[in-house]
């Protein structure tokens, strides 16, 4: 898949009928679209498509709620950034939404969640995630993106990534691509 791939993301429509070629539309996409200039086109070609046909079949899902966004899956370490943090913070519950979504908006930050805290050992219930070179810039970023945004008070914990198993998109085969 080489430095970006391209994911579905989120299926999960209702009210339209999904054929077997849409399916094959679906796992076909979740293997990434093709670094060629016409990457529709290409990936039509590998399951029986034209090119229209997929934008076409691919704006029906979009609209019909089955694939809610296509995105870029940026494999960070081979673009040079060596440091990976996941940042998770205790913010109180009746600021954890307007916390996360200036944080979810700043440049730095790539993945932004809530979940729930698991008391009394994870007092955590948002997770920004930072990339960098190194350590240093990451914990330089981290510094200036918590006094910027005014949540340097806040406990928070910085776990480093030490070592990658997988990055890629969801992958729908046809068998999940069903259901």
């Amino acid at each position: 898949m080489g430095v970006m791939g391209m994911g579905v993301m989120g299926m999960g429509g209702v009210g339209m009928e999904v054929s077997d070629r849409d399916l094959d539309l679906i796992s076909a996409l979740c293997g990434g679209l093709p670094l060629d200039s016409r990457p529709y086109q290409a990936l039509g070609h590998a399951i029986g498509m034209g090119e229209a046909e997929v934008l076409e079949r691919l704006e029906a899902l979009r609209q019909a709620g089955i694939i809610r966004r296509l995105g870029i899956i940026v494999r960070h370490h081979e673009l040079g950034y060596r440091a990976n943090a996941m940042v998770v913070w205790d913010i109180p519950n009746d600021e954890v939404a307007e916390v996360g979504r200036r944080l979810g908006a700043c440049p730095e930050v790539s993945l932004c969640y809530r979940r729930p805290r698991r008391l009394p050992d994870w007092p955590y219930c948002l997770f920004t995630m930072i990339h960098g070179k190194d350590r240093a810039q990451v914990e330089a970023s981290l510094a200036e993106l918590a006094e910027r945004e005014g949540v340097a008070h806040y406990p928070r914990s910085v776990l480093f990534s030490v070592r990658r198993f997988k990055q890629c998109g969801a992958r729908y085969g046809r068998r999940q691509a069903a259901e």
